[in-house]
């Protein structure tokens, strides 16, 4: 008797505003297609016979698919009644890190396994977190801004060395932008929700003590998921805290941050400048004030994502833990239900 295959139902989205990819270049970017996902696969010969996959895009054929698929590959998807619609399903696979747009997870059946891509983004992130904090230790968004305003000013610097950057949240992202710029002889002090130690760091502290580096800081580096206990941690009250010689960088999530009231210190040069990459609805709007504010420069959520690489990246991720899910064996990135990442 020929055993039965698990069934992958793997679920694109076309790009949309506010969605996810929210352009057509993201789209190219982030589309699993059955050649990148045989290109992994194929690496597992001994997987590759006990698989069948069903590719597809938004809510196309979900419903007919999913209520015999046993995993599911994807960003977002129908929670409601997941588990009539969908009585099989044993393994949610997302492709982002962060699955916050699937908070709270009371969704989850008790024996249904969440994992993310955690970790998929940490060298691109690390580079471009060295690229950022430098930008900002050369004054970068101060004469991006001249620019603008057709103003010639010499805006000298020093290496970074003996400079403290205060990074929050020292998992993949933050870290690894900590392992780059302890390098050239920054003070870096991460802040974690349980103090753990990280490469890079001098030190690390607990988030519930976070106001007592903030104004040491000469740069804040934000890298944190957003959850009910992140939302608004950096509020008006923590950005007063901060030299006005400060530079900010967020590569998490805006919710972290109250962006009007940065703002509003980048206009008054009350901080040095600013570097954000993430915003709660993507791609802003055209007639957001963000675009003219001074001193800051923004970058469309690029600061972790591969270019050509991350399909390629993220299935590496799922294959190896669709062997142990095969093997009864425990799965790597398990989200954790009660934190929320």
């Amino acid at each position: 008797m020929t055993e039965k295959k698990i069934k992958i139902h793997i679920k694109n989205n076309h790009w949309a505003p506010g969605s996810f990819p929210t352009d057509a270049e993201g789209e190219k970017n982030f589309t699993i297609t059955k050649d990148r996902f045989y290109k992994v696969l194929n690496k597992f010969p001994e997987i590759k016979e006990k698989v069948e996959v069903f590719i597809d895009w938004d809510e196309d054929n979900f419903n007919s698919s999913i209520k015999n698929s046993d995993i599911l590959v994807a960003w977002n998807f129908p929670i409601k009644n997941l588990k009539e619609i969908a009585p099989n399903l044993k393994w949610i696979h997302v492709v982002s890190a962060g699955v916050e747009h699937l908070l709270p997870l009371d969704w989850m059946s008790d024996d249904l396994v969440l994992t993310n891509s955690s970790g998929v983004h940490a060298k691109k992130a690390g580079e471009y977190g060295l690229m950022s904090i430098l930008m900002l230790q050369n004054h970068m968004t101060k004469i991006i801004t001249n620019q603008k305003n057709k103003e010639f000013v010499s805006l000298f610097s020093n290496p970074i060395a003996g400079k403290t950057v205060v990074v929050v949240g020292t998992g993949s992202l933050g870290g690894s932008m900590a392992k780059h710029v302890s390098a050239l002889g920054a003070n870096i002090i991460g802040v974690n929700k349980r103090g753990k130690e990280a490469e890079g760091c001098s030190k690390v502290i607990t988030i519930d003590k976070i106001d007592t580096v903030l104004p040491k800081a000469d740069f804040l580096y934000l890298a944190l998921p957003e959850t009910p206990e992140t939302k608004d941690l950096i509020n008006k009250k923590r950005l007063d805290m901060l030299k006005p010689t400060c530079g900010i960088i967020n590569i998490g999530r805006q919710s972290v941050m109250d962006y009007d009231v940065l703002s509003e210190k980048l206009k008054k040069n009350e901080i040095a400048g600013a570097i954000l990459d993430v915003f709660s609805h993507e791609p802003i709007d055209k007639n957001s004030r963000l675009w003219d504010i001074p001193n800051l420069v923004i970058t469309p959520h690029v600061s972790s994502d591969d270019d050509g690489n991350y399909v390629e990246l993220t299935l590496g991720i799922f294959i190896s833990n669709l062997k142990l899910f095969i093997e009864k064996k425990e799965l790597l990135n398990q989200v954790d239900r009660k934190l929320g990442y």
